[in-house]
């Protein structure tokens, strides 16, 4: 039988997840910071060049593009650490889903942030910068456009996670792929709060942000329709 965690113990555990993957993304950064000039070329390809405005930007973007790679690099480990922590309060016949779900968590999380670094974050950019005139020179600095590919490429790999969660929620038995159908309109409008909550504060990358996640919605009552099968 399994031990009961009093509430100390679970913040207990809670602190020492959160110490080790403090400590892992930090050496995953560490590591990330040798490839900055490596890295750096390939994140600013589709502007082309960007200028900094102050002596101490360049250098914060290189601490911040080698903390968001090393969270990046650091993922499946994190991952694994919020398993070990919920596994907790699951039943030993959930558990088994629990992991497999932690491990195709990553795989879309893997797939969402490419979706969202090669696709979105170009028709983004090709879109904001095409209102350039000959009046009006685009000049992008550094620092603000990696908080824009970061924002992006990170908000699709989370939100490519929705489907996973339905199907998990109807596979313990939480709800229903009729739940999810019946509430569509609410869904919507949920999803395109989350949109303008993850993306840069305009109206062009909320809706790139929300039509994905709209399709995946769909995607996840396909997958909670299958998960719902009669047991014999």
């Amino acid at each position: 039988m399994d031990k009961q965690l009093t509430l100390v113990e679970h913040l207990q555990e809670l602190r020492l997840r959160i110490i080790k993957s403090v400590v892992f993304v930090i050496i995953c950064s560490c590591a990330i910071y040798n490839f900055i000039h490596t890295l750096l070329p390939i994140l600013v390809k589709p502007v082309g060049k960007l200028v900094f405005i102050t002596p101490t930007e360049a250098f914060v973007v290189n601490i911040k593009i080698a903390f968001l790679g090393g969270l990046f690099l650091a993922s499946p480990f994190v991952l694994y650490q919020v398993w070990q922590f919920v596994s907790v309060a699951l039943e030993k016949s959930e558990r088994k889903y629990a992991l497999i779900f932690g491990v195709l968590s990553f795989i879309f999380f893997i797939i969402g942030s490419i979706f969202g670094y090669a696709i979105i974050v170009p028709i983004g950019m090709n879109f904001l910068l095409g209102f350039a005139t000959d009046f009006i020179t685009p000049m992008i600095t550094i620092s603000r456009y990696i908080s824009f590919v970061g924002t992006l490429t990170f908000a699709f790999g989370v939100a490519f996670q929705l489907p996973l969660v339905m199907l998990f929620l109807t596979k313990i038995g939480m709800v229903t792929p009729w739940f999810f159908s019946n509430r569509r309109k609410y869904a919507i409008v949920l999803i395109f709060i989350l949109a303008a909550t993850l993306t840069p504060p305009d109206a062009i990358t909320q809706c790139l942000m929300a039509v994905p996640l709209l399709a995946l919605y769909e995607i996840g009552i396909i997958f909670s329709k299958f998960a719902c099968r009669p047991i014999r």
